[in-house]
């Protein structure tokens, strides 16, 4: 889907909600096969979801992180994993963008590229002739079987020195993909496992991992874009949690939709929406949503303006934007506890959407870079005075 003029955060977050009800129809389909419908992506790559982050030299949309939440809190209304999915390409294709020219020039030769990634050091690089060999296995890597290229992330052992991590880009022919995703929640991510063996990446398209996570580009052509201008974890912080927002809103969604009609069964309620019990809950969930809306809207505000301004990131404003998506995490999960306790039994059925978002919500609060404690603490421990302890900032 193409248009003349650039299209509006309102024009994307409109295509976001007109894929609602198809995402809904294929969500236990992904489940069930533990991967996206191929008619999903198709869909998602017609409504330009996945150039939203794309050099706009390559055709793609550069837009800021506000609309990113936008969009996928409506992809979320629909479909976890297809949010969960469309969400993750937007960051690794982010730090794509952090390479040489010519490096983007290959990776965006084509017209749709998606590109997966991770943020762990689980393989080792020995340098070779002109590059540096890997070997490996990475997991977690959602969307893998839709993406052409993979960000992948090693420790780097030098010929003299201390080893160090690096970001490499390679190309998803030249990885095993393990099919190991058996999981409880985000079932449909297929967030699979990937393997490099003796794998040679060249030098050009490698990176220390220190200088991508400062935002570091080594890029001319985006230097001066304002969404390339900041250190990658507030910008992957900011790019996920509209998908957050969304599992929560889809737990508001099915709730309201089965209240009408719906008993509280063994008391004298003939009608669920009447019970003084249900008031509260459902108040005290969109509240809770409400405030996760809000944590998310104030890290677009901090990443935005602070790309638009060009000015150093301080050390709080950092840790800052970690602790914004821990509570986005944390709030989204009890409003969405709150209205699955208040489901009654007949929502442990598949065939209702509650118990599909209450099983995601809960996966995704497991996350280690997502996890509401982990982000707290480390916030705390900045606040306190203390330095940092984590490269991850």
């Amino acid at each position: 889907m193409t248009t003349t003029d650039a299209p509006t955060r309102e024009d994307l977050v409109g295509r976001a909600a007109e894929l609602v009800p198809l995402l809904r129809r294929h969500a236990p389909w992904a489940e069930e096969h533990r991967r996206l419908h191929e008619e999903v992506v198709e869909a998602l790559t017609a409504a330009d979801m996945f150039k939203l982050r794309r050099p706009r030299q390559y055709g793609g949309l550069e837009v800021d992180t506000r609309t990113l939440v936008d969009v996928a809190t409506e992809l979320g209304r629909g479909d976890g994993s297809a949010a969960w999915v469309t969400s993750v390409t937007w960051i690794p294709g982010w730090m794509a963008c952090m390479f040489p020219d010519h490096v983007q020039d290959e990776v965006f030769a084509g017209p749709d590229t998606r590109v997966c990634g991770t943020l762990s050091p689980s393989a080792m690089a020995f340098p070779a002739e002109g590059g540096v060999v890997v070997n490996g296995k990475w997991q977690f890597i959602s969307g893998a079987h839709h993406a052409d290229w993979q960000v992948i992330i090693a420790i780097h052992v030098p010929a003299e020195g201390e080893p160090y991590p690096v970001i490499g880009l390679v190309p998803m022919a030249d990885l095993l993909i393990v099919d190991d995703w058996n999981t409880f929640g985000l079932k449909g991510t297929g967030s699979v496992g990937t393997v490099a063996k003796d794998l040679f990446v060249p030098q050009d398209r490698i990176l220390p991992l220190p200088v991508v996570l400062a935002g570091q580009s080594a890029s001319k052509v985006n230097a001066e874009s304002p969404i390339y201008r900041s250190p990658l974890l507030p910008v992957a912080s900011a790019s996920s949690v509209g998908a957050i927002v969304g599992l929560g809103r889809a737990a508001q969604d099915a709730f309201l939709h089965r209240l009408p009609g719906r008993k509280i069964s063994y008391t004298g309620y003939d009608s669920q929406r009447e019970a003084p019990v249900t008031h509260l809950q459902v108040a005290d969930a969109v509240l809770r949503l409400d405030e996760a809306e809000f944590h998310a809207h104030r890290l677009t505000a901090l990443v935005d303006g602070k790309g638009a301004g060009g000015g150093e990131w301080t050390l709080t404003e950092r840790v800052q934007a970690r602790a914004d998506m821990g509570a986005v995490v944390q709030r989204a999960k009890e409003a969405v506890d709150i209205l699955a306790g208040a489901s009654g039994g007949s929502s442990i059925y598949t065939d209702l959407p509650i118990q599909r978002v209450m099983r995601d919500i809960h996966a995704v609060h497991l996350h280690a870079l997502m996890h509401p404690n982990t982000n707290a603490e480390l916030y705390g421990r900045v606040l306190c005075g203390l330095e940092p302890n984590t490269l991850y900032i």
